[in-house]
């Protein structure tokens, strides 16, 4: 089953409605200090442990924690910074019996601290004391586990409320991940992320999922027993002029590898010996002007324009050219820059079965200003593939995928190693591939980015983007055993 990435309210909404459904808060809270302490024992060895604890429920989890660890032998100290707020956490506080003190800065790093100070419902800076534990806390290498997020860190952003937040090695959160844990800043701060099962139930109206294969593997497009190459999907990919081919041989290899039965190259007259060349078992054809492009690609389920297309006017006429003909776009690369000074003519030659692949560059591009005025990158992109009618691909560590009707999935298996020239022509081949195949576009943009980071983490140091394609393989074999 998909997993839901929640807001801190939506967060907030589930524990009130299993409280409204017979859980009480101090059950939740024993079962979430249990899950932080178990975590705890599973990774580290035993060493003094001292527990930051705030005011409130968050708080409440630390000194449930404590409890937990020293049953286990462990030598626990807790650290107040304010007095118990809340009627939870002053209950966990009058069921810990060992030693309670004041913030020290006296800070070891033989020691193991726990942030239980605030979690992802702060809404204002940290200060005072806590403040500047934080500070020296940043100065010196410590072993930190946080509770729920670091605290100082916005649970809807994962960026620091102030100028100043806590960074752990392990970070235990409840029941869903919520968006500090998956937008990159946050996950930086986090370090690993533990999620425990405290009994809540699935958030109503839930609309942004992580992406892995619960969200899109039971509809992926396996071959029927009577498929052949025709039934599995035609996809063609236009090619740059002569002296820029090897970006759509990349999408097309990708394509291919991914599962679309007859892959065809669409090239310049003046680029077709340089693709002949290198190509097996990907056809080609060649084009003319726009109006040949589009009736070499009649008859495709998709196309991908603009890997090494070219900017100008020529890649903008080809794409409106292909826009005519019913076949699902891949828009990538040089086709975005070509709209950068007419976005609304773009968006015009769009419908949700296509798919945009910017990188934060060409996003800028082709909606100005997004980036900076919203929140962050999940809402950015939601507006952007309302703005275009389309799927919009937000590329980066965090890769975002949203749909016009408002899904979206954040990945969370996004890898350094594909930060290499060319990997984002193979992720367009990966998904133009799938959309051929029948995939539904969205779907098929957040099983593209999945396996297009699974990918490079198999292949790690070294990845280049010709790489990519045939590593695709080992990755479909393992989805296909799971299926």
């Amino acid at each position: 089953m998909a997993r839901e990435i929640l807001t801190v309210a939506q967060m907030a909404a589930a524990d009130r409605a299993a409280v409204e459904r017979g859980t009480p808060t101090p059950v939740l809270m024993e079962r979430a200090g249990e899950a932080v302490a178990q975590a705890i024992r599973e990774r580290y060895a035993h060493r003094p442990v001292v527990i930051w604890c705030g005011p409130g429920d968050n708080g409440g989890d630390g000194y449930v924690a404590a409890r937990h660890l020293r049953r286990r032998g462990w030598q626990v100290v807790v650290e107040a910074a304010y007095p118990p707020s809340t009627d939870a956490c002053r209950w966990a506080a009058s069921r810990w019996k060992g030693e309670v003190r004041p913030l020290s800065t006296e800070l070891s790093a033989g020691t193991l601290y726990i942030d239980a100070l605030f979690g992802a419902g702060l809404s204002r800076p940290l200060e005072g004391d806590v403040a500047r534990l934080a500070r020296l806390a940043a100065e010196q290498p410590l072993s930190l586990v946080a509770v729920d997020t670091p605290s100082g860190l916005h649970g809807d952003t994962g960026r620091p409320l102030g100028d100043v937040a806590f960074r752990a090695d392990l970070t235990v959160t409840f029941h869903r991940r919520k968006r500090a844990h998956v937008l990159v800043e946050g996950r930086k701060a986090c370090g690993e992320i533990v999620v425990a099962d405290i009994g809540l139930w699935a958030a109503e109206g839930a609309d942004l999922f992580e992406n892995d294969p619960d969200l899109w593997g039971k509809r992926f497009p396996w071959p029927a027993l009577d498929a052949h190459k025709h039934t599995r999907g035609r996809l063609k990919v236009v090619s740059g002029e002569m002296w820029n081919t090897g970006a759509a041989r990349l999408a097309a290899r990708g394509a291919l590898r991914i599962g679309a039965g007859a892959v065809t190259v669409l090239s310049p007259p003046g680029a077709l010996a340089v693709n002949a060349a290198h190509l097996e078992a990907i056809m080609l054809a060649p084009f003319g002007a726009e109006a040949d492009l589009a009736v070499a690609a009649e008859e495709a389920d998709a196309v991908i324009i603009g890997p090494a297309a070219g900017v100008g006017e020529a890649t903008a006429l080809n794409l409106q050219a292909l826009a005519q003909t019913g076949a699902a776009l891949v828009v990538d690369a040089d086709a975005l820059t070509s709209f950068r000074h007419d976005v609304e003519s773009l968006f015009a030659c769009l419908d949700r079965d296509d798919v945009l692949t910017p990188h934060p560059g060409e996003f800028e591009r082709i909606f100005p200003g997004l980036l900076a005025r919203t929140p962050e990158r999940i809402a950015a992109t939601r507006e952007a593939a309302k703005r275009a009618g389309a799927v919009v691909l937000l590329k980066g560590p965090d890769t975002v995928v949203a749909a016009p009707d408002g899904r979206a999935a954040v990945s969370l298996n996004g890898t350094p190693w594909l930060a290499t020239a060319g990997s984002g022509d193979v992720l367009a081949g990966f998904i133009g591939g799938l959309i051929a195949q029948g995939m539904e576009s969205f779907e098929a943009a957040c099983a593209g980015a999945w396996i297009h980071a699974e990918c490079g983490a198999r292949h790690g140091p070294g990845l280049t983007a010709e790489d990519l394609p045939g590593l695709a393989p080992a990755v479909l074999a393992d989805l296909y055993a799971r299926r």
